[in-house]
């Protein structure tokens, strides 16, 4: 079987901590190593808290300077962790709020990702719940602050939960979204709902050429409520999915395939409907964020509290089984997203009313991964 990939061992770029004078977030790293729980010892991870204090941290994304925008869901706050011009390391900064965000239960200020053309654009686009619909929109940083949001696609259905929310640009240069049913299982299946959805589109919120139906923003449908998708080196996609009560998905995603929901739950034999990769149950799951690392898909979880990886081959399949990391050692996991210098970085949602809220909550971690055994070894 092949070996875990090495992510990296290097140092964070940000240097050591200090106390933020600001006082929210503060920031202070503090390292510890943990074995996997999966049952092979020779695992380990390093994490590094490397912010603290915050609001329901829901999307990380990096900017070319190295530095990362964060989303705050409740506080509707856009944060900038970057390097500092002094030796004490990491800064905070506070670059606007998203006042037209109306946080209640699952929704808020969500997804971000940033422009391919950020060096000259100077543009980001976020996905956030307002009172009447889910929508994504522009905001331009050009002057170190966020403007006000222009929004690019509304009417995106909204509810207290299932509002998916996540937000990244594929390899083909174009803007994926992904959406909730909203709690309206049958909009997943309605494909002229945004409900229950992965969306496609060009940066000005169009549909993107080569969707299934080109004058649709739609790319997949049967979906109950998808908050991760990455791609591998190969370009292949895949996105976490919440299931109901018994399993919890993992999906590669395709151009125009029907994931079954809500006529199905986990894997099935209807071949109308594409299986998932992996299922789990939902105690042990309920993934959302979802990053890949070398050939490494790492996915981050919020009812099961841990961090699984999987290896990928050049297919698309995966080696072996997944393998568990972190298990209840920082609560709720929800955002991943690999960072420039190979590095893991995941956040906790713990102050999100259904975690309990541990000490310095909440916290986004990077985590560094090693191992000497095979990724399928169990």
């Amino acid at each position: 079987m092949a070996a875990l990939a090495v992510l990296t061992t290097a140092a964070c770029s940000f240097g050591p901590p200090s106390a933020d004078e600001r006082g929210a977030p503060p920031r202070l790293p503090t390292p510890s190593t943990s074995p996997s729980r999966a049952g092979d010892d020779s695992a380990s991870v390093v994490a590094t808290v490397i912010a603290k204090g915050l609001s329901v941290p829901w999307g990380i994304a990096f900017l070319p300077d190295g530095g990362a925008l964060v989303t705050e869901r409740d506080s509707k706050r856009l944060l900038k962790l970057g390097p500092s011009t002094t030796p004490d390391g990491l800064t905070v900064t506070e670059l606007g709020t998203i006042d037209q965000a109306v946080p209640q239960g699952e929704g808020g200020l969500l997804g971000i990702a940033v422009s391919p053309k950020y060096e000259t654009d100077k543009t980001v686009f976020v996905y956030y719940t307002t009172a009447i619909d889910n929508r994504i929109a522009k905001l331009d940083l050009s002057t170190g602050k966020a403007s006000a949001p222009q929004p690019i696609v509304t009417g995106i259905p909204r509810n207290s939960n299932h509002n998916g929310g996540q937000l990244a640009f594929g390899p083909d240069g174009f803007l994926y979204a992904t959406t909730g049913d909203a709690g309206q299982s049958a909009q997943a299946q309605d494909r002229a709902s945004l409900a229950g959805k992965i969306l496609r589109m060009t940066a000005d919120g169009k549909p993107a050429p080569g969707n299934p139906d080109p004058k649709s923003l739609v790319f997949s449908w049967g979906h109950r409520n998808v908050q991760g998708i990455a791609w591998d080196a190969s370009k292949h996609a895949y996105a976490t999915e919440f299931g109901q009560n018994t399993w919890d998905e993992i999906n590669m995603i395709e151009r125009g395939k029907n994931y079954g929901w809500p006529r199905v739950e986990g894997k099935g034999t209807d071949t109308r409907y594409a299986n998932p990769l992996v299922t789990w149950p939902t105690s042990e799951a309920s993934c959302s964020g979802a990053a890949v690392v070398d050939r490494i898909l790492a996915v981050a979880c919020l009812q099961g509290e841990r961090v699984y990886l999987m290896e990928l081959t050049a297919q698309g399949t995966m080696l072996g089984q997944p393998r568990a990391f972190l298990v209840g050692e920082y609560g709720r996991l929800r955002a991943a997203v690999a960072a420039p210098d190979g590095s893991l970085w995941v956040s906790t949602s713990n102050r999100d009313g259904r975690g309990t809220p541990q000490a310095d909550d909440d916290r986004i971690v990077r985590l560094v991964f090693s191992s000497s055994g095979g990724a399928g070894k169990s």
